[in-house]
């Protein structure tokens, strides 16, 4: 089974993007890190956040979710209709793990179905048009947390999940 992860940046109020772009002045430190995790990797993102990455796509293959599958015309990347059926192309991948990047709608549409958060909580509040979902505490566990600057890199683990 593939374990899905879902990676973000997360400001104190929970905001994660304004109209496509992110709210807050660029965090070089976050996004070198987030480039290393999901370099190589099998990533899952919607149609309008692969379309804004066109120009530099993350992971080794994309998994497109979108109703419309003529958007995807990337040789790495592959549309889906769903949660399921992207399980089913990361597995056909060969993928161990497949790293969940937004927008706001797939991390929402994934959140039940997650068993890691890679959370870069990014220091102040912002104003913005898209969240990061909430999820009940009483499920998750703070694996590990790593204070830098501007922001803090957490791990959070699904209750019963190793």
């Amino acid at each position: 089974m593939v374990e899905l992860v879902s990676v973000a940046a997360v400001s104190e109020n929970g905001v994660i993007g304004d109209d496509g772009e992110l709210p807050w002045p660029s965090i070089p430190a976050d996004k070198r890190q987030y480039r290393d995790r999901v370099a190589g990797e099998t990533v899952i993102l919607g149609r309008k956040t692969f379309e804004s990455m066109l120009d530099d796509l993350p992971g080794a293959a994309q998994i497109v979710v979108s109703r419309s599958r003529s958007s995807v015309d990337t040789d790495t990347a592959h549309a889906v209709a769903g949660v399921e059926e992207a399980v089913a192309v990361a597995e056909s991948l060969g993928a161990e793990t497949a790293y969940v990047l937004g927008g706001g709608a797939i991390y929402e549409l994934f959140q039940p179905h997650l068993d890691r958060m890679v959370l870069s909580r990014v220091h102040g509040e912002y104003d913005g048009d898209t969240r990061y979902p909430e999820w009940n505490t009483d499920e998750w566990t703070l694996s590990d947390s790593t204070e830098h600057d501007r922001f803090t890199l957490e791990t959070w683990v699904r209750v019963g999940e190793s």
